[in-house]
């Protein structure tokens, strides 16, 4: 139901993440983040939140992003129906898509990065994320921002959109949490709207 990335930024040591969906409240089901740890996109058919939050205390523990994905995913009885994205401070990631999500469905993984995503309208929707992210030279935020942007103009999910979301942690800054719950026409662009209301103002 979901389309989410995952991304670190070697040059600041921010790590961050952003995700649209056609379903209501992204942000608050998806993203988890924790400096100490990484990042985490926990989305699918029946999605956990047990999920973002435990692959991160794995990571935490030291364990790499792959392998802290499998401690979790193996020792869920549902896992099938859930897709699980996670990105350790060293910029390697790992994921796991349960067979009972919907197609298309999947992940790609890049250098400090991965995408995942299901119910999407068609395959092309991750290739295009990692192609847009990997491409474009603007500031590390406005990446996650506008990857979501050309996700959504290569399909997307192919309900249409609802929510998203960006969440991004920084060493030496306040972290930036942004949420677009429900928006019957364009949620991103809600969500680009309030980015630049939140950083270009006191």
């Amino acid at each position: 139901m979901t389309f989410s990335i995952l991304a670190r930024d070697p040059t600041t040591g921010a790590i961050g993440g952003a995700a649209a969906t056609g379903s209501l409240c992204v942000g608050g089901w998806v993203l988890r983040g924790d400096l100490a740890a990484g990042m985490s996109a926990s989305q699918g058919a029946a999605p956990s939140t047990f999920w973002g939050e435990d692959v991160l205390a794995k990571m935490r523990e030291g364990f790499p992003a792959a392998e802290a994905v499998d401690l979790i995913t193996d020792a869920d009885r549902g896992r099938e129906y859930r897709q699980l994205a996670a990105l350790d401070l060293g910029g390697q990631s790992g994921a796991f898509t349960g067979a009972s999500n919907e197609p298309e469905l999947g992940s790609r993984t890049f250098v400090n990065g991965i995408v995942s995503g299901n119910m999407l309208a068609n395959a092309s929707v991750l290739d295009e994320m990692v192609e847009h992210f990997t491409s474009v030279e603007s500031p590390f935020e406005l990446r996650l921002l506008s990857t979501l942007r050309a996700a959504a103009q290569q399909g997307g999910d192919y309900r249409g959109l609802l929510s998203a979301a960006i969440l991004v942690l920084h060493p030496e800054r306040p972290p930036l949490t942004l949420r677009i719950d429900h928006h019957s026409s364009d949620p991103i662009g809600a969500l680009e709207d309030l980015y630049q209301l939140a950083t270009s103002r006191q």
